[in-house]
């Protein structure tokens, strides 16, 4: 068996900053407002917030307690707590599933965060000010049907996330994430205040906050409870293995609410800065994925000032996107670094530059491939893309298949006395409804979730 890692977080901190992080991404502030505006508002986040409370916090926690226990990477930690239960060594796949999924992400992660990069040095020079809607629609079309172009900025967020990982935990996670999460927060504070006094806040809220039961649809529960597995970053190893580095006198109970409260929050806070403006220039909430890139860039050109809160907006991007991407790597290259005679540096190079080749797919499904259905024949798969099926892979079935196997293992392998040592708790209510919701109700409600999404 591997042996434990070396590294180690230097406090609670500094762990909540990194996980807070690679759970605050673009899945936070670009995905999750699409998602929102395109399934109706209010519907999707009541369901949305049960979600992360009932489902995805509960095998946060689990994934935290293997990654602390072990020490291990995610499929190392699962082989080893397996045989220490006396179950099957094949527990492993659960983790080695989980890499492959967070490698894919890391391939589409890294072009999507260079459509950030690329927008904020436009709305640095001003070009993007006085643009009219057509012209603002036409610039991103632009973009993303230039694969070169496109593999700049891809490659460019690539090499950074190598060069930190590479770096190790302390000289290069815990510097970043203490540089950028702060900017990160205030940025966006920032933002949810300018777009509170000029846009249209009223329809906001009633948008995001007012309970409408009526436009509840299986689709819309569907969508939230995936939209909550990819936001909060539970189901793929990649919370196991920060917590693989976390000291022994770190609270886990409170660490889990804490990382799920803060990506909650800055979830909110993208849509209270996003929405406002949406309404306030008459556009429209439902645009999908165009909603950051042309839906507000629209709005932007417009408003006074529209250069420099459209550079502060995407700059924001650009530091939750680097923040996700440096997880995913940094899961993938601890297991690769059990591996003798393979150093941290070495890992984070070759296994980068394949996550950087494999973008490629993501490219040409934008520039290229955009009319090319490749499982097409079958009705579940119409109209979908290369991207199109890598997220459908990762958000229907990998994510969710990967956090119902957590929870099975977590509830009924691991032993009470293990639990309760790791978890900070007393053998009491809250550490009863717990063990209820990792048994129970988490793996029910992710298998519902599952089945429909294949039907």
């Amino acid at each position: 068996m591997s042996n434990k890692s070396t590294e180690n977080w230097s406090g609670r901190l500094t762990f909540i900053l990194a996980s807070i992080g690679a759970a605050v991404g673009l899945g936070n502030i670009w995905q999750f407002p699409a998602n929102l505006g395109a399934s109706g508002g209010s519907a999707f986040f009541l369901v949305y917030v049960a979600a992360i409370l009932l489902v995805a916090t509960p095998i946060m926690l689990a994934e935290m307690i293997i990654g602390r226990q072990t020490g291990l990477s995610a499929p190392s930690a699962m082989k080893h707590l397996a045989l220490k239960a006396g179950a099957s060594s094949k527990w492993s796949i659960v983790g080695w599933m989980g890499l492959f999924a967070l490698f894919l992400v890391l391939g589409f992660y890294s072009v999507i965060a260079g459509w950030c990069a690329a927008y904020f040095f436009k709305a640095v020079s001003g070009s993007m000010a006085g643009l009219s809607p057509a012209e603002v629609g036409q610039d991103f079309t632009a973009l993303i049907q230039n694969p070169t172009k496109m593999f700049f900025w891809h490659a460019a967020f690539s090499s950074v996330t190598i060069f930190v990982v590479s770096r190790g935990i302390k000289t290069g996670l815990e510097r970043v994430v203490k540089l950028v999460m702060p900017a990160l927060l205030f940025t966006l504070f920032a933002l949810v205040i300018y777009a509170g006094i000029t846009g249209d806040t009223v329809q906001a809220y009633k948008f995001l906050f007012a309970a409408d039961f009526s436009k509840l649809t299986p689709a819309i529960v569907l969508a939230a409870v995936g939209q909550a597995f990819f936001s909060v970053n539970v189901g793929a190893g990649a919370v196991l293995t920060y917590s693989a580095y976390l000291p022994r006198d770190v609270n886990l109970f409170k660490s889990a609410v804490t990382v799920a409260g803060g990506d909650t929050l800055v979830a909110v806070l993208a849509g209270l800065a996003i929405f406002p403006i949406v309404f306030a220039y008459g556009l429209d909430p439902s645009e999908g994925a165009g909603l950051l890139f042309v839906t507000l860039s629209t709005a932007f050109a417009q408003m006074p000032g529209g250069s420099f809160i459209a550079a502060a907006f995407f700059l924001m991007l650009m530091f939750a996107a680097l923040t996700s991407l440096i997880n995913m790597l940094e899961a993938i290259t601890a297991r690769a670094i059990e591996i003798r005679g393979i150093t941290r540096k070495k890992a984070a190079i070759l296994i980068g530059i394949a996550a950087l080749l494999s973008g490629i797919i993501t490219i040409m499904s934008f520039a290229r491939w955009e009319d090319f259905y490749p499982l097409g024949n079958f009705e579940i798969f119409s109209g979908m893309t290369p991207f199109d099926l890598i997220i459908y892979l990762i958000q229907r079935i990998i994510m969710p298949l990967g956090g119902f196997l957590y929870a099975i293992f977590v509830g009924w392998w691991i032993s009470k006395d293990v639990l309760l040592s790791e978890i900070g708790l007393q053998d009491g209510a809250i550490f009863r409804l717990w063990m209820f919701l990792i048994r129970i109700l988490a793996p029910l409600a992710i298998g519902t979730v599952f089945i429909t999404s294949l039907t």
